[in-house]
């Protein structure tokens, strides 16, 4: 089965449109270049040739990746009631045992990515000890054997 990923709506959005102009103008203009660079003479030596196609190569890459994620996404409302618990889409304090600074976390998908934010995947072990907590709870995850505690300090709902 595969795995579902919980995105927003303003995510989900903006995949879809880059999703878009890849699979237009995206390969509209990097033909036009592997054509340009074709034009140019021998393929063995010819540095936009390659150039083009290793471009080629990663937008296609990105495509897939686009694709897959959107196949299995799932869009999920910002969190209703003033962000009482954690959950996706929510912006989380965290402060780790033993520290205290407090680290600020945006839970979602990577693609969810905002400036100034650190992303905090929810299949994390981090992210699956902090859903569902509350303001000031206390929780433990544990990473390579190793058990680490939390405190939840403060929930944003984004």
């Amino acid at each position: 089965m595969a795995e579902v990923h919980e995105l927003s709506r303003a995510a989900y959005d903006r995949l879809r449109s880059e999703l878009e102009v890849l699979s237009t103008e995206g390969r509209i203009d990097i033909a036009h270049k592997i054509e340009a660079a074709r034009a140019l003479g021998d393929l063995s030596e010819n540095g936009d040739y390659h150039a083009a196609k290793e471009q080629q190569g990663k937008m296609e890459a990105r495509i897939r990746q686009i694709s897959g994620l959107l196949a299995d996404a799932v869009v999920v409302d910002a969190p209703a009631g003033g962000g009482d618990t954690v959950a996706v889409g929510t912006i989380v304090l965290l402060r780790f045992e033993g520290d205290d600074d407090v680290e600020r976390f945006l839970v979602g998908s990577i693609e969810e990515r905002r400036e100034g934010l650190d992303v905090l995947s929810p299949g994390s072990p981090l992210g699956q000890a902090v859903l569902g907590a509350s303001v000031g709870e206390h929780r433990v995850y544990e990473v390579n054997g190793n058990r680490l505690g939390i405190e939840v300090v403060a929930i944003d709902p984004g």
